[in-house]
């Protein structure tokens, strides 16, 4: 199984970079780019267990270590890999 889980800002917390490409991007002319936000993407390789287990485990992953929960939001998807 395989977790693909997304880790963005929280709204309103400040986003110097992805400001920073928000501006490069419209000085580059894509005068449609409103805002950019940047965040990561992480793939987790599961061994074998049940779904509901996954999801408990990954969500615990999220909250204790892969994003800091006072200023960033995560989700995730797990997919099967068989």
């Amino acid at each position: 199984m395989l977790a693909q889980i997304h880790v963005t800002f929280k709204e309103g917390v400040l986003d110097p970079q992805g400001k920073t490409v928000h501006h490069a991007l419209n000085d580059l002319g894509y005068d449609e780019v409103l805002d950019v936000h940047i965040g990561k993407y992480l793939e987790v390789k599961l061994d074998s267990i049940s779904k509901e287990e996954a999801e408990i485990r990954v969500r615990e992953m999220c909250e204790r270590l892969l994003a800091n929960t006072v200023i960033e939001s995560f989700r995730f998807k797990l997919v099967s890999t068989e």
